[in-house]
């Protein structure tokens, strides 16, 4: 089985594509690409709440391992400076 680079890292939204499916600026992150097919389902199917799952599901740990690699770049800044905190 080989193991290749592409499913490690998804494709990303392009700017344009993130225009056209009108999301929100504070939404154009690197989980874009996943926003967009979510929003698509909850309007197609009137943003029932048991409808979208996966989807919904899948942005959300995107949002989370985002998250956790900027905790993740904060504790190392704060390493190199010491632990001194920047506030």
């Amino acid at each position: 089985m080989a193991t290749g680079t592409a499913s490690e890292i998804p494709r990303q939204a392009t700017r344009e594509e993130m225009r056209d499916a009108k999301l929100p600026m504070a939404y154009r992150d690197s989980c874009g690409h996943l926003l967009i097919p979510l929003n698509r389902c909850r309007q197609d199917t009137y943003y029932l709440p048991w409808k979208c799952n996966d989807e919904r599901h899948s942005y959300e740990k995107c949002q989370y391992v985002e998250f956790k690699k900027r905790v993740a770049k904060m504790d190392e800044l704060r390493e190199a400076k010491g632990g001194a905190r920047s506030n």
